[in-house]
């Protein structure tokens, strides 16, 4: 997940494949889709700059070179420009996890894969000051609330679906509860660390890692489960021989 390279081809792969979910007029023409891109990067810059509580759909208006008046059209208040940009986090995200979770192919890939997921979360939130700073009002905002649950859940099933290929007899309902609970420490850890200072955020994800992830027991799970199936099937072809 971490690097440059690998950010860009889930950026992409994110965005082509996201499906807005805030209110207004979505572009259809080239040129206005041209116009909202210049508006979002008009709007990540001033909170960059600002913070998004100084946000101002004037400015924007005026940054971007349009009207107030086609601003509104495509967004009817800051809060949707907000949403926008988080989504397209969210879907960045969401790729980069998905990248990483492809690659697995063992039981022993799991937490290793999973350390990686958390530095790159990591990386992105530290990348992006934007980020930092949208996520860090989640609260206040309702929709933001329910965005970001909703993105744990995705990131939860990923991982759920990841289990399940490793030992498709796995219960999915403990499955599910499983990875939504790590998926979410995870991102709440990485949360905690960017409103340190570097060095102790560092220290904070190096631990996290050290005490938390390297001790998941995924794998013995797996390897009970799977252990416990084969018991099962020579215990059910003794039977028939004994027939």
């Amino acid at each position: 997940m971490p690097g440059k390279v690998m950010r860009k081809a889930a950026s992409a792969r994110a965005h082509k494949n996201m499906k807005p979910e805030n209110p207004g007029r979505l572009p259809v023409q080239e040129r206005s889709r041209a116009r909202v891109e210049r508006v979002l990067a008009v709007a990540t810059e001033l909170i960059a700059t600002h913070g998004s509580d100084a946000l101002r759909m004037s400015e924007i208006a005026d940054r971007s070179e349009i009207s107030i008046g086609s601003l509104y059209q495509y967004f009817p208040d800051k809060s949707a420009v907000i949403r926008r940009l988080a989504e397209r986090f969210n879907a960045e995200g969401q790729a980069c996890v998905a990248m990483e979770l492809d690659k697995i192919r063992s039981r022993t890939g799991l937490v290793p894969a999973l350390m990686r997921v958390t530095d790159g979360y990591y990386a992105m939130f530290q990348a992006e000051p934007v980020m930092r700073d949208i996520w860090s009002g989640t609260q206040a905002d309702k929709a933001l609330v329910e965005l970001d649950a909703a993105d744990g859940r995705a990131h939860g099933r990923m991982l759920a679906q990841t289990l399940a290929r490793l030992e498709s007899t796995a219960d999915s309902s403990a499955l599910e509860a499983e990875a939504f609970l790590v998926m979410h420490l995870i991102a709440a850890t990485v949360r905690l660390a960017i409103t340190l200072s570097r060095a102790d955020g560092d220290k904070l994800i190096a631990t996290f890692k050290q005490t938390i992830l390297s001790r998941l027991q995924f794998g013995a799970r797996l390897q009970r489960s799977a252990a416990a199936n084969e018991k099962t099937r020579s215990s059910g072809k003794g039977r028939s021989g004994q027939r």
